[in-house]
């Protein structure tokens, strides 16, 4: 990036600058021509040669410093580095910003401002006194955002100023940055959570790592096979060229199901019951990517992030890394949706076995609790995180049967298989996550639990 004035010679630009160098003037700077001017009139109204020798005096050298500004070729290059470039809310972010004079000619005095939202805190203002040619100068500052967002950084813009004060002139660079505020997260404990299929969860993943990656499959011979790997005892039995096949182990899978229905949740704000959720997810996301599980995750109107590989889920650990980021930056701007059902997030589960599935509910009535309970049919295990209207709204007494209704859905849930725990405000993901396993002595106010059916072969899980 770089500024600096226009290149001489151009014409149109330099009557374009001389405006802006015009509108440019500083109090100081208009003061002069004012009264260089009012004096010049007064010294031809008196006929003082004196007095109009000072008025013209006056009135030139803001004039001047208009235009030796305009021709000065300061040539600046700019650049901003973000430390880190995504942070959760609440956390603060570093950005550094390094000027460099590339210019043959020292910099007169600068002044540094980086545009910044307003929710990141007041724009922050730098003021540069002399850069020799081929110098830098580096400052910094930092952000701080408590709602999460995308948020835009820049432009950079150097306003320049003459040695009198009379003229300034501001100059921006093209190029800005984003800052990503994700939710908050916090660690898991390593708990069992029951009601998970066979074939997924620690035991799955410990018998693949007995069996080793590289298992004897065999298949028929290709041209370009690798001799070595040929399988004699198979190419005995079946009368041809039989070579060992490799056979990449199968992840364990968990969707994440986030509900954000509009009509689902009340209130707004860092402390309200979607906010909660959605810092639920995270925590959740970051957990079973750390356990070495295939996780998606699934919006109630029916998209899946990442939305890439066998049935959204991402593939090696490298994708896994990849897909944190991704689903990370889309909890980042996750909104609430205009749909009232959650139809399209059972369509994506009814496609056939998808693992694990930990869902986060708003509000729900007895239609969408029909549907969730439907949900339970197509995963190996489910848990459901409820946060009811009736203990995130009322601070007194909620209405008559308000939560006798949300008792039902509850059990509506635990009797079609989900674990169903009831989330009151005021209290993390950690304690409820803890009973949703089971755990002894864990308890939390106003929350049920329902154990699953079926099968339980559970997990542990936990931060590394």
């Amino acid at each position: 990036m770089a500024a600096g004035g226009p290149a001489a010679g151009d014409d149109g630009d330099d009557r374009g600058d001389l405006r802006a160098a015009l509108s440019g003037l500083t109090t100081r700077g208009r003061s002069f021509l004012a009264a260089g001017v009012a004096a010049a009139v007064c010294a031809y109204v008196l006929g003082q040669a004196d007095l109009l020798r000072v008025g013209l005096l006056l009135a030139a050298l803001p004039l001047v410093c208009v235009v030796v500004l305009i021709r000065t070729r300061y040539r600046v290059a700019g650049t901003r580095r973000l430390s880190p470039s995504r942070v959760p809310a609440g956390t603060e972010a570093r950005v550094h910003l390094r000027m460099e004079n590339v210019s043959r000619l020292p910099t007169g005095l600068l002044m540094l401002q980086d545009r910044v939202p307003y929710v990141l805190g007041p724009r922050p203002r730098f003021v540069l006194d002399r850069v020799e040619s081929g110098g830098r100068r580096e400052v910094s500052y930092r952000v701080r955002s408590d709602l999460r967002g995308r948020y835009p950084l820049g432009p950079l813009q150097l306003r320049l100023s003459d040695p009198f004060g009379m003229c300034e002139l501001t100059r921006s660079f093209s190029a800005y940055d984003t800052l990503v505020v994700i939710p908050r997260t916090e660690p898991l404990p390593p708990v069992r959570l029951a009601g998970e299929a066979s074939g997924y969860g620690e035991g799955r993943q410990r018998s693949l790592a007995l069996a080793g990656d590289d298992d004897v499959i065999p298949r028929g011979y290709r041209h370009g096979d690798d001799l070595r790997r040929v399988h004699w005892r198979s190419t005995a039995r079946y009368g041809e060229l039989m070579v060992r096949r490799e056979e990449q182990p199968q992840r364990a899978r968990c969707t994440v199901l986030l509900d954000t229905r509009r009509i689902a949740y009340q209130g707004s704000g860092p402390d309200s019951a979607f906010e909660w959720a959605v810092s639920g997810a995270a925590s959740t996301l970051v957990h079973m990517l750390e356990r070495g599980f295939a996780v998606r995750l699934l919006t109630d109107d029916g998209n899946a992030v990442p939305g890439e590989g066998e049935g959204g889920f991402a593939g090696s650990t490298q994708e896994s890394a990849d897909s944190a980021g991704l689903m990370m930056d889309t909890l980042a701007v996750v909104d609430h949706s205009d749909g009232g059902g959650l139809s399209r997030a059972y369509d994506v589960l009814r496609g056939g076995n998808e693992g694990l599935l930990i869902a986060f509910f708003g509000d729900l009535d007895e239609e969408q609790a029909a549907v969730a309970a439907r949900m339970r049919q197509r995963s190996g295990g489910a848990v459901a995180f409820v946060l009811g209207s009736s203990a995130w709204v009322y601070d007194d007494a909620p209405p008559t049967g308000a939560d006798a209704a949300f008792e039902r859905r509850l059990r509506m849930l635990r009797e079609s298989g989900w674990t169903a725990v009831a989330v009151t405000p005021g209290t993390g993901l950690t304690p409820y996550w803890q009973q949703a396993a089971g755990h002894p002595g864990v308890t939390t106010p106003s929350a049920a639990v329902g154990g699953a059916t079926g099968d339980t072969t559970g997990f542990s899980g936990g931060w590394s």
